[in-house]
């Protein structure tokens, strides 16, 4: 071989080196990656207690919930829909565990009940959506005050507190022999499964083409009312999911539990790098951006900021998250122009 060809070989090389190092440190992934070890470095240089295992761990407990909520909320997303009612799911599920509770029902019994009132609240969303034909943001809006207003005229200003000892263990339990919380492993495994059926199935792949285009998938033959109706219907057993595990950690049923929290979950989602619009997105941003966001609170706690500051942070997260990935579209956009034109640039010379 020539050496005019072996270098132009070793030119091709470098350059698709260069292209394929620029697209990596570009994607959002890596920039909230980068921002969370930021994050870490941050506060472990103010803090001393930060950076301490024991710490770091049972820091999970106080995110864990939220990051649940953002699993199933993915699929919401990615498909083009929204789901505002989550919270609220949440309040009805936990007062039917600590109505239970209260006439002496066991552990097992109130993890059914939990996660069956979650089931049967999202499959009403799903139902309101694909079978009623409502849009999904007035839905959620409407069963949002119903599934709340529920607990709030029945407890008013009372609680239920009373639940039996083992059931304490979903929400404050650690791993036998470790400070990890039970909590804290259970959400990986569920995002391990979530990641699997968004990256490693048919169904997968079905949510992205629905939040590109419903009615062109309609055409292929998707089964866009019936993919939609599952997505809402699983939201709402992750809700009964992180209704479990909060009304553990905290012993007792309020009509405000998880008051806000859909807010912070969508938070979650948009922060990770899903298109509020639909179509894109995927399962590693919404985890690097649960430990981000739930890290960063910690950090703030420690340091003694108050809960209005972590409250406007959390709405400047969601403002940037929607900015960023916009502007970095453009500048992806632009170095494709530009990459473009040089080639043709090239083309032309070499001829």
């Amino acid at each position: 071989m020539s050496e005019p060809l072996v270098r132009q070989g070793r030119l091709i090389d470098e350059r698709s080196l260069k292209a394929r190092v620029q697209t990596f440190v570009g994607q959002w992934e890596f920039i909230l990656f980068l921002t969370l070890v930021g994050v870490f470095v941050f506060f472990s240089l103010i803090s001393p207690y930060f950076l301490d295992y024991f710490n770091l761990m049972n820091a999970t407990f106080s995110f864990v919930e939220k990051s649940v909520l953002a699993l199933p909320m993915i699929f919401i997303i990615l498909s083009g829909d929204i789901d505002i009612s989550v919270a609220s799911i949440m309040a009805l599920a936990s007062f039917v565990m600590g109505n239970a509770a209260s006439h002496g029902a066991e552990a097992g019994t109130l993890v059914i009940l939990g996660l069956g009132t979650g089931l049967i609240a999202g499959v009403v969303n799903g139902l309101l959506v694909t079978r009623v034909k409502i849009p999904a943001i007035a839905v959620t809006l409407a069963t949002m005050s119903v599934f709340r207003g529920i607990s709030q005229a029945i407890l008013r200003d009372n609680a239920y507190t009373e639940y039996p000892e083992a059931f304490a263990y979903f929400g404050q339990g650690y791993i036998p022999g470790t400070v990890i919380p039970f909590s804290f492993i259970f959400y990986l495994v569920l995002a391990l499964l979530i990641g699997f059926v968004l990256h490693g199935t048919t169904y997968g792949r079905k949510l992205y083409a629905i939040g590109n285009s419903a009615s062109a998938s309609r055409f292929t033959g998707i089964p866009v009312g019936r993919i939609r109706f599952t997505n809402f219907a699983l939201n709402g057993l992750f809700a009964g999911i992180a209704a479990v595990i909060l009304t553990s950690r905290i012993g007792s049923t309020r009509p405000n539990i998880a008051n806000g929290w859909e807010l912070e979950a969508i938070t979650l989602v948009v922060l990770g790098g899903v298109s509020i619009t639909g179509g894109r997105g995927n399962i590693y941003g919404v985890v690097i951006a649960s430990l981000l966001v739930g890290y960063l609170k910690f950090g703030m706690a420690l340091v003694n900021l108050s809960a209005k500051v972590m409250v406007i942070t959390t709405g400047t997260l969601l403002i940037v998250a929607v900015l960023i990935p916009k502007i970095l579209d453009r500048v992806k956009a632009r170095r494709k122009l530009r990459s473009q034109r040089s080639e043709l640039h090239r083309e032309r010379t070499a001829s």
